[in-house]
């Protein structure tokens, strides 16, 4: 999740709370994507959970990643988002999370726990450096 001047975004990072999975663990919005739900719509449920946030855009950045879940053998695979919302666009922290804080690029790819997230932002910071998808945007652009 970004805001702000395309020449100088703002990242969304997000805390994990005590208690839970990988707790104090910097990340970004992420989940699960629920039976009879496409991996868009799974994103926007988990952007108004986690952040209590709705974007002006989102985008498909051409990405996924996969994980390997070695408790149940499953292979996960993983497609990457980019949301834009207002340039004074506060998140509010779900049960999930204990911090929320907005960044520039280069502090949120060194908070980042998981090597996946700071290449998904690598790659959604030179594909939508403009604030959009440039001559990419009627591919990729969602909503």
């Amino acid at each position: 999740m970004l805001r702000g001047d395309p020449q100088r975004p703002e990242v969304l990072v997000l805390r994990r709370g005590p208690g839970g999975r990988n707790a104090g663990a910097w990340e970004t919005v992420h989940g699960s994507v629920e039976p009879g739900e496409r991996p868009e719509q799974a994103a926007l449920r988990e952007l108004r959970e986690e952040t209590g946030l709705a974007p002006l855009r989102l985008y498909n950045a051409s990405r996924v990643e996969a994980f390997y879940q070695h408790r149940t053998g499953d292979v996960a695979l993983i497609p990457v988002f980019a949301a834009f919302v207002a340039g004074d666009a506060d998140a509010r922290v779900s049960a999930e999370h204990d911090r929320a804080e907005w960044l520039a690029p280069a502090e949120a790819l060194r908070r980042f726990a998981w090597p996946r997230e700071r290449r998904a932002l690598e790659d959604v910071l030179a594909l939508f450096c403009q604030g959009d998808g440039g001559l990419l945007d009627d591919v990729l652009r969602i909503c």
